[in-house]
């Protein structure tokens, strides 16, 4: 515990300093991170037999990213196309050694990372009014990222916090039997009031804020079930211990896979345009 407390706390102070930083340090940081959920990936599908197409993933990856980076979707759009078909064509021109499910798995995982830590670094750059709060101004994609990461955290709080105080129904019990239905409405109460308050802070509409809300504890759910999902496939119960005392990256940024993408397009859906 004393381990977990530790890294934690580490983990959120240098989360804060890149966060703040912006810029090259934030897309490299988000880089960094989405290849090591990649690997882990791999690792974890190779230990039932699956051998996913390590490298042109990689490389997949980092164009994605690239693109992200250079904020063009025309060139998102033409990256991810070739990615998918040369990964397919795989099961083809390596027919033996890459199987078509290997193929496939392989445009899974560059798609399920790729594309969230794409978001991810867009939304940090997103052009928008500087905002003014109580301990002093944030750029608007600095202050997008803090809601997205917060909410997050929320959710997964208040769901672990309810379900342990209260938690006896099973909330999805063939997939992960920890997660309860009051934990969850405990997630969907907390979420929605947290980022309502995140609202008021930097001075969004309250209303449109609390829905964000509701969305990320729906969709950090969904991202930690669709993880257990996989995990269980492969028949593993942490997908690296890279994070002390917190397992890997995969299991880090899981729900954020999931509320990246609903953070980016409600800032440039909603708010920008308010």
């Amino acid at each position: 515990m004393l381990t977990r407390i530790i890294t934690g706390v580490v983990g959120i102070a240098l989360a804060a300093f890149v966060i703040q930083t912006g810029g090259t340090l934030f897309a490299a940081f988000a880089l960094v991170l989405m290849l090591l959920a990649w690997f882990e990936y791999v690792r974890a599908f190779a230990k039932r037999g699956d051998h996913l197409t390590f490298v042109l993933g990689l490389f997949a990856l980092a164009v994605l990213w690239g693109c992200g980076w250079l904020g063009n979707a025309e060139e998102t759009m033409a990256v991810t196309t070739v990615a998918v078909l040369l990964m397919l064509l795989l099961s083809v021109l390596l027919h033996g050694r890459v199987t078509f499910t290997d193929a496939a798995l392989s445009v899974a995982g560059v798609l399920y990372f790729g594309m969230p830590f794409s978001h991810m670094v867009l939304l940090r750059m997103a052009d928008g009014p500087a905002l003014a709060s109580p301990i002093g101004s944030f750029e608007f994609g600095c202050a997008m990222i803090w809601i997205m990461f917060i909410g997050t955290w929320a959710s997964d709080t208040f769901a672990y916090f309810v379900g342990s105080a209260i938690g006896s129904h099973k909330l999805c019990p063939s997939i992960s039997p920890g997660k309860t239905i009051e934990g969850f409405g405990g997630s969907l109460v907390g979420t929605t009031a947290a980022t309502a308050g995140l609202g008021v802070f930097f001075g969004f509409p309250v209303f449109e804020m609390a829905c964000l809300g509701l969305a990320l504890s729906i969709f950090a759910t969904l991202g930690d079930l669709v993880e257990s999902v996989a995990k269980r496939e492969t028949g593993i119960k942490d997908s690296g211990n890279i994070i002390p005392g917190h397992g890997g990256v995969w299991d880090r940024f899981d729900s954020v896979l999931f509320t990246a993408p609903i953070v980016y397009y409600f800032a440039t859906l909603v708010l920008v345009n308010q």
